[in-house]
């Protein structure tokens, strides 16, 4: 056997090699490329080197290439693009930036987030720097919630899975009609329908009230979001705006320690002396609103009220805000928003500790803040009612999902 291998196997090898050369293949060695040596061949098996900085409170990007020895002219190319000059300028702190620094430290690209919805990749190609812009869509997932009042909207709330931006949106909104620092009662129950913002399946923020009820003292109260002329306001389930032309409480979840009195003893004179306000009790430092849209008559120091803003409001209406403790950026003669802050409490004047005195007035007369009557703003009418309607109708169904069907369409 081992001789007829031996005489087989030559001369298949033989008849191989001729078919091979019969079909005019043959075989040919190849020198390979010569391997990349020393830190050539490192960077080459590293690819980019990424490295994450997490930007500090008052850290500014300067700052950040100085400490990666990246020159300032590197930095000066990369704000030149659209989207790192927008981002960038002013970096916020907590922001992370990734560096892809090459094998001598040189700047080879950059990422961060430009917004919640996009991020930026900007990378060195033939010796410019390039932006490319990647979307990262956001979901808006519908959440519905309720709770019932045992000591306190916030507790409630938190207690109901609300975040704190949901329970006070919830609390402007009805800011108008209920004073949350007197009103509310132990049994008092809401119903909210609010949004979630999620991107790549993780929860970002609470993206805001879509709809809102709540039950106080056995009234039923209705806030519905309805964007009209670009802007999104709250509307009642008639279609009148819940935003009146006046707050009723100026500072938020502050507690009434003092009322309206035209016979009460002064604090710190110990005198009777009309108290012409109300008294709201607050840490030094809380923000002070404007209870309405008009212009600052006054602003500066008035004898016992110490420091004090007036706002005119027009029609005959004024407002007073007394004892701040510092006064806001407006000055006399500037018009203000309502719900723009105009100061912060203190204790200033006659005060026998931090505060805000709030007075409203109508033709120079005083009028209890806590009972005077508001003007009602108009309601949508025709066919921007219709349209509120037919826009609001998703929200009012998960409503009365949620606290049954005490809602009435009227």
């Amino acid at each position: 056997m081992a001789v007829l291998v031996a005489t087989i196997i030559p001369g298949f090898a033989t008849a191989m090699r001729g078919a091979e050369e019969a079909d005019g293949r043959q075989v040919i060695g190849l020198a390979l490329p010569p391997q990349a040596q020393g830190t050539e061949a490192a960077a080459v098996a590293a690819g980019p080197a990424w490295q994450s900085v997490t930007i500090e409170s008052g850290q500014t990007l300067g700052e950040v290439f100085s400490d990666l020895d990246l020159p300032a002219t590197a930095m000066l190319q990369v704000l030149e693009l659209p989207s790192a000059n927008k981002a960038l300028s002013r970096v916020r702190a907590g922001a992370e930036l990734g560096f892809d620094l090459g094998p001598d430290g040189e700047l080879r690209g950059l990422r961060f987030e430009r917004d919640e919805g996009a991020n930026v990749e900007i990378v060195l190609v033939d010796g410019k720097f390039k932006e490319t812009v990647i979307e990262r869509p956001l979901e808006r997932r519908v959440m519905i919630a309720s709770g019932e009042i045992d000591s306190s909207l916030y507790a409630a709330g938190a207690k109901a899975g609300l975040g704190p931006a949901v329970i006070n949106q919830m609390a402007n909104a009805f800011s108008y009609d209920i004073d949350f620092t007197q009103d509310l009662r132990v049994g008092d129950t809401f119903q909210v329908v609010y949004e979630e913002i999620w991107r790549d399946g993780e929860r970002l923020r609470s993206g805001g009230v879509v709809a809102a009820s709540f039950n106080n003292r056995g009234k039923e109260f209705t806030a519905l979001r309805y964007e009209r002329n670009g802007k999104a306001e709250y509307f009642d389930l008639a279609g009148r705006p819940l935003k009146k032309g006046f707050m009723r409480m100026p500072i938020e979840f502050a507690r009434i320690s003092s009322r309206f009195n035209p016979r009460r003893k002064h604090p710190v004179l110990g005198t009777v002396r009309a108290h012409k306000g109300v008294d709201y009790a607050a840490v030094t430092g809380t923000p002070i609103m404007s209870a309405g849209d008009g212009r600052i008559a006054f602003a500066g120091w008035q004898r016992g009220y110490g420091r004090t803003i007036i706002v005119d409001h027009g029609r005959g209406y004024t407002t007073l805000y007394a004892h701040m403790s510092r006064l806001g950026k407006y000055k006399v003669g500037q018009r203000v928003q309502q719900g723009a802050t105009i100061g912060y409490v203190g204790a200033t004047g006659l005060a026998s500790g931090p505060h805000l005195h709030y007075e409203f007035r109508v033709n120079g007369a005083h009028r209890d803040p806590l009972t005077v009557t508001m003007p009602k703003p108009d309601p949508l009418t025709g066919a921007q009612l219709a349209a509120f309607r037919a826009a609001t109708a998703p929200a009012m169904a998960q409503l009365k999902r949620v606290g049954g069907t005490r809602l009435a369409s009227r």
